[in-house]
């Protein structure tokens, strides 16, 4: 098999890599691509560090032998945790990407408030993401949001409804009475409940995510690389999950097509 047919590995502790995935397949059609969902360990952002690396490391050996031509690590936490220890093992061998909540463009948009980044507690507490954190502090008001079992929701199937809703009031309660610039979406499940999260803080804030940059950053690797596809048909989308439910596929593939 030519190396440009060979299919892109997307990988995260369950289904919310799917929403980056999306942005993918809408600007590169004609790539394949191999998706893997760990949901029976999610979720990660709870977990120990040590134990989501090795979760983390085992999925990209998972990829490997589906022969891809890149790996996504399309789950924040995951990359927070292990990024530096699977690009030190696997980069001299095919591209690796990660991912980071969508900060700068958050901070970018120069609205009044102040911007919330939710994300998994293990996302807020890495090394990765508190450098973030120290690269815009001086230009906008920054509040961290640990949003613990948000993650259950989505895998669930509950992308809205009042149950979900009632979480994220209780999340955001004390700052919807002040100015809110934009909420960062700093786990990839959560731009799946985009709409619940509007009709809590408002549709008028600016709802930022990750998605599309890392995306473009793929494409970026893979022209360097000379690994995008020159096929002209559509592309293969096979996924996977941990768990090996029919379910949680159908799921899956229904996500795709949102």
């Amino acid at each position: 098999m030519d190396n440009k047919d060979k299919p892109i590995g997307f990988f995260d502790s369950g289904v919310g890599g799917l929403s980056v995935m999306k942005e993918a397949i809408s600007i590169m059609p004609n790539e394949n691509f191999v998706y893997f969902g760990d949901s029976k360990n999610a979720p990660y952002g709870t977990k120990e560090l040590e134990e989501v690396k090795k979760l983390t490391l085992n999925a990209v050996d998972f990829l490997l032998d589906k022969n891809v031509k890149a790996i996504v690590i399309a789950c924040n936490t995951a990359t927070s945790a292990a990024i530096e220890d699977i690009r030190d093992k696997y980069s001299s061998i095919i591209p690796i990407i990660g991912i980071e909540p969508a900060l700068k463009p958050a901070v970018k948009l120069n609205r009044k408030g102040n911007v919330i980044i939710m994300a998994t507690p293990m996302t807020l507490k890495e090394k990765k993401f508190k450098a973030l954190m120290e690269k815009y502090r001086n230009e906008a008001d920054i509040i961290s949001l640990p949003c613990a079992g948000l993650v259950e929701f989505i895998e669930q199937g509950v992308l809205e409804g009042e149950e979900l809703e009632t979480y994220l009031k209780q999340k955001f309660k004390e700052y919807l009475a002040n100015d809110i610039n934009s909420v960062v979406l700093g786990c990839t499940h959560y731009p799946f409940v985009k709409n619940a999260l509007s009709n809590v803080v408002g549709s008028d804030i600016p709802l930022i995510d990750g998605g599309e940059g890392t995306a473009k950053e793929l494409k970026r690797k893979l022209k360097e690389k000379d690994l995008v596809n020159d096929s002209k048909e559509k592309g293969k989308i096979v996924i996977y999950n941990s768990l090996n439910d029919n379910k949680i596929i159908d799921f899956c593939y229904n996500l795709i097509n949102l």
